[in-house]
């Protein structure tokens, strides 16, 4: 592991396993447990984390394995009016910031974010409505882009947001995993408009609603149960599980 040491992600995350085997929780830090589901959801969670304790990379396939097709749902084509006049010029004037628990905040462009170490994989993308597909993601790593601005000891959770009101959370043993990638291209082009330009989040393992698309902001924070409703994510208050591991 290069951008965080392993003994980092363990302490970031163990506290994470210990909410979701102890506290029976359906999202770490969160503590109402409102039916017999959010029950299993904690039990799934903790299970997976065993599972992947080693963090194993989701499989990968060859350019031939890419889907002619892959769907576009929920928004497309942001209304937004400054999301529109960024996308007139290019995104040439678009910023990612990047706040919270961390040493060195900052706000990122396209370009910067094209300047640092890029991953490309070719992964399947299985969405919570059933159907799946193949795509090519070319983009910087999340964790590299932590270690740019360096995550404080206290930082536990990462909550990204979207241009269209989505908002998520992930944990650090997700979000420091290497392929959860902010994603600038997909198959060998740039991202398209419908599938989250300029920068979209890849989370190649959990369910295609934690890979928000069209991103504003990036948060490190120590507790995710003061946002929203408490749930932990904007899906996760409509009912979806807040993990989405597959």
């Amino acid at each position: 592991m290069t951008e965080v040491s392993r003994r980092r992600l363990l302490t970031g995350s163990a506290s994470v396993v210990g909410a979701g085997v102890l506290g029976g929780c359906d999202a770490p830090a969160l503590s109402r447990l409102a039916t017999p589901y959010d029950w299993s959801n904690g039990l799934t969670f903790a299970v997976q984390r065993w599972l992947l304790r080693r963090q194993p990379l989701a499989r990968e396939f060859g350019p031939d394995a890419i889907s002619a097709i892959f769907p576009t749902i929920n928004t497309t084509d942001p209304d937004d009016p400054g999301y529109r006049t960024s996308k007139l010029v290019g995104f040439t004037d678009w910023k990612l910031p990047v706040t919270g628990l961390v040493e060195r905040p900052a706000a990122f462009s396209l370009a910067d974010l094209k300047a640092m170490p890029a991953r490309t994989q070719i992964t399947l993308h299985s969405c919570e409505q059933g159907w799946s597909a193949i795509a090519g993601w070319t983009g910087v790593p999340l964790a590299h882009l932590l270690a740019h601005v360096g995550l404080k000891p206290e930082a536990r959770f990462i909550v990204i947001r979207s241009v269209d009101g989505w908002w998520d959370s992930y944990d650090l043993f997700d979000a420091l995993h290497p392929q959860t990638i902010l994603a600038y291209g997909m198959n060998g082009g740039d991202l398209p408009i419908a599938h989250g330009a300029p920068l979209r989040l890849r989370v190649e393992r959990q369910l295609g609603y934690k890979s928000l698309k069209y991103l504003t902001r990036i948060e490190a924070v120590e507790r995710v149960d003061g946002f929203g409703k408490g749930r932990g994510s904007m899906v996760a208050e409509l009912g979806f599980p807040w993990y989405a591991g597959i």
